[in-house]
This record gives C-alpha cells, structure tokens and sequence, in this order.
C-alpha cells in the first residue's frame, strides 16, 4: 500500500501537504517536502526512518511544537497551524502526551509526584481526582508499588513506563512517541512496545512513535516509511 491518507469521514489527525524549512548558516535546509497523512482513532502508527528523515520534526508540527513552513495539520478537527501560542500550549497539555527517548522526568519528584504535575497543569484541581487518576495510570504500566520512588531509583524500563503514565494522565486523544526505546535494551524495548499496544486497544489512546527501529513494526497498525523528509511507502499491517 502506497497511499499516505486513510479515507475517514472523521480523522482524528489530518496532515496536508506539511513543509518545514529551516534556516542554517544562511542556506535552506528542507526537513519536510510535502507530506501527507491521515490517522484515525486508536491506531499505533510507526514513523520509521534514518536520522535526519523528518519524522521528529513531523511529530513536533503534528504536535504544535513547531509550524510547518506550509501546509496544515488538524487534531480533533481544530486546525493546530492557525492556534494561538496559549491556545497550543492548552491543546498540548489537554489533549496530547508527549514521550520522549530521555524520559524527562524530573529528579527531584517521585513517580506519582511527576505524573501528577501534568494534571495540575492541565487544570485539574480537585485533589482526589488527581490521585485515582495518578494511581490508575501507575497501575496500568504496572507501576503502583513504585509510586513514591524518584528516577533515580527506578530502571531505565521503570522511568519510561513512568513518562508513558505521565502522557496517558490527562486522558489524551494523541501520544506521541519519539525514540521512545531508543535509550532501552532490546528486551525493554520489547516490553514498552507491548505497553504501547495495550494502551492503544485499552483505553483507544491513538500513538505514533518516531523510530528507526525495525522491531516497532510489529506492533504498529501501519507503518510510515520516511526518507528524506517525504512518506515513501506506507506499509498497512495486518488487522489485530
């Protein structure tokens, strides 16, 4: 299969036709040459590619961290591209969760300490209400005994599942992943995928994960090739 767009009436993500230049050393340097893609609802999609490919930037334009040059990106039917700042900054704190390859947890907060503070920026400000949901996404991942632990005294595994927990607090519509198993031994990796895949047919979270890594196809929906800023193939797996 070779087409980049899914025809849906209601797409939760729709690219068209997204540019992303940049300017180093006073040359243009194309990250992103027209791409095109449409994601529903519940899907795990892999981005896959060299580094350098565009895929991160893909996610970052798809996550209103940076604007296309041109084109448009839709979430939920709300063109991200014409948003406000403080508007994309609500959109991301509300209806998107951010994974990255580092963790970015913070030292000095536990687990649960951590996971909360997402809440708490997204407005949540009964206090009970933040901890069932605390508690319910460390029990998801798996994590519930290590709830007062800080990053320093968790695995590499452990600080992941902890992000991933921190993504899915806010009940997202979106996660998106990039080199999410990059920093992990093959077997954790293995076991964050697995995760991905639960909590895509659990909850219906949608996920797509920037990767160079061959073994994140088999978890995927569809599989995106990227190369040289464009989708070159796009691989549909088979129905789950």
């Amino acid at each position: 299969m070779t087409s980049q767009v899914v025809s849906t009436p209601n797409p939760l993500i729709r690219v068209e036709d997204v540019t992303r230049t940049y300017r180093i050393d006073g040359r243009e340097v194309p990250a992103l040459r027209g791409v095109d893609l449409t994601v529903t609802q519940g899907e795990l999609i892999s981005l896959r590619g060299r580094s350098g490919s565009g895929k991160t930037t893909l996610l970052n334009c798809i996550g209103g961290l940076d604007r296309p040059t041109s084109g448009k990106v839709w979430l939920e039917g709300r063109e991200v591209t014409q948003l406000s700042e403080s508007d994309s900054v609500q959109l991301r704190r509300q209806r998107i969760g951010f994974v990255f390859q580092s963790f970015a947890l913070l030292p000095i907060y536990s687990a649960a300490e951590n996971i909360d503070l997402m809440l708490r920026l997204a407005g949540v400000n009964d206090r009970g209400e933040r901890q069932r949901r605390v508690e319910y996404v460390l029990t998801l991942v798996g994590l519930k005994k290590w709830a007062t632990h800080r990053p320093f005294e968790l695995s590499g595994g452990q600080q992941q599942r902890v992000a991933i927990a921190r993504a899915l607090v806010t009940r997202p519509a979106l996660i998106l992943a990039d080199e999410p198993t990059g920093e992990l031994d093959s077997a954790t990796g293995q076991q964050i995928m697995e995760l991905f895949r639960e909590i895509v047919d659990r909850e219906r979270t949608t996920v797509l994960i920037a990767t160079h890594n061959l073994a994140v196809d088999m978890f995927a929906d569809r599989v995106c090739l990227l190369e040289d800023g464009q989708i070159k193939e796009v691989i549909q797996r088979q129905s789950r």
